[in-house]
């Protein structure tokens, strides 16, 4: 029974050492691959999520201001359109 007792103790502290070097394995190769991918981003071209909301925002208030302008526009088109008429 004290066998037993042992190997099941052995196998416990093995399994638990093999847990703990897969978590390290795991921290390992994700250090690696976030460095690589911090390498390959500079050379993609690609913006930053602040950047992006800035460009995203200045777009919305042009598209603002454009729908005002074409609205000021029709309005003055309407106005000369009655003034010709009269005339």
């Amino acid at each position: 029974m004290q066998t037993r007792h042992r190997l099941f103790d052995e196998v416990s502290r093995l399994a638990g050492g093999a847990m703990g070097a897969a978590r390290g394995v795991k921290e390992e190769i994700d250090v690696l691959v976030r460095q690589a991918v911090e390498r390959l981003l500079p050379d993609l071209d690609m913006v930053s999520r602040e950047e992006f909301e800035a460009t995203q925002a200045m777009a919305a208030k042009a598209r603002q201001e454009q729908a005002a302008l074409l609205a000021r526009i029709e309005a003055l088109e309407a106005r000369l359109g009655e003034t010709g008429k009269t005339e």
